[in-house]
């Protein structure tokens, strides 16, 4: 059910989820990023919530550059740590728009062993990254002109 509903948020936001077999040589399992697009392998993908942190990354890299992702033309820098960090971030938002467990997402076998430590940096309202998202236009750290603060989204592609 998590991945349904990550499937028809990814839709909404326009970024295509494209269903196809890939190496078993991903950086995570079953999932690509190629352009503006999320390849994924069902059989080989094996946590859902990755979903929700690669559109991430493909959300928060800027328009222009969006679609050199996973191109030799991509800077090989990228994704930057504060691209890192603002992908984190901006999964946490989604995955509290949609409706789903932050376990989802952060689940024990990413984050280099962090999950429980992001969980509850998120779960206490130390968003980890705010002002970067802010800066890049996604979220106010508080409530402006009738827009309510972080967690809600101003817009979900940079």
């Amino acid at each position: 059910m998590p991945q349904q509903k990550i499937l028809r948020f990814l839709d909404q936001i326009g970024i295509p989820v494209l269903e196809t077999e890939l190496p078993d040589d991903c950086f995570l399992p079953g999932l690509a990023l190629e352009k503006n697009t999320i390849l994924m392998d069902p059989a080989k993908m094996k946590y859902p919530g990755d979903l929700l942190h690669e559109a991430g990354h493909i959300a928060v890299t800027e328009e222009a550059l969006r679609p050199l992702i996973g191109t030799a033309a991509m800077d090989p820098e990228w994704p930057t740590p504060g691209d890192e960090i603002a992908s984190i971030l901006w999964s946490y938002a989604a995955l509290t728009h949609i409706g789903i467990s932050p376990e989802v997402v952060f689940h024990p076998h990413g984050y280099k062993e962090q999950s429980d430590w992001f969980i509850e940096q998120f779960r206490n309202q130390n968003y980890i990254g705010l002002p970067l998202l802010e800066w890049m236009g996604f979220c106010s750290q508080t409530e402006k002109n009738g827009v309510k603060p972080f967690p809600h989204m101003i817009k979900w592609l940079r």
